[in-house]
């Protein structure tokens, strides 16, 4: 099963890690990153670009609004994601309280991703997804 951890924090949380150093940082990250290749569950794991260099799609209105950031409404920007091939939804909770780098205003979301053998496999875009996906290699 697929899951995907998503890392999120408050805005002060955000401006803590300011003081943290680089290195220390991408030792810790770089450490935790190890142990899921060397489980074989990682996928993939990105972080994320400063919001403040981001926009919002608003699709509210017709034409939707684009808005630059940062996101004064949000209290908690999303900054990151992993995604893990883990046999249960526990084992993924397991591999997201051991996210180092983290601490007060920090949260970890844990979300299961479908697989596309879940969908009616009869229907014309699933038929064309999964044609996709089996000729890029992903199934």
């Amino acid at each position: 099963m697929k899951y995907m951890l998503i890392m999120r924090a408050t805005d002060e949380a955000y401006a803590a890690m300011a003081d943290v150093d680089m290195t220390e940082m991408l030792e810790l990250m770089g450490r935790f990153n190890d142990e899921l290749i060397r489980a074989g569950v990682l996928l993939a794991a990105e972080g994320l670009d400063d919001a403040s260099d981001g926009v919002v799609v608003d699709h509210s209105s017709e034409p939707p609004v684009v808005s630059d950031g940062p996101y004064g409404e949000t209290k908690e920007l999303f900054g990151g994601f992993y995604l893990l091939n883990v046999s249960s939804k526990e084992e993924a909770v397991e591999w997201a309280k051991r996210l180092p780098g983290t601490g007060k205003g920090f949260k970890t979301e844990v979300r299961r991703v479908p697989t596309i053998d879940e969908f009616p496999q009869d229907n014309e875009w699933i038929q064309k997804e999964r044609a996709w996906r089996e000729a890029t290699g992903q199934l």
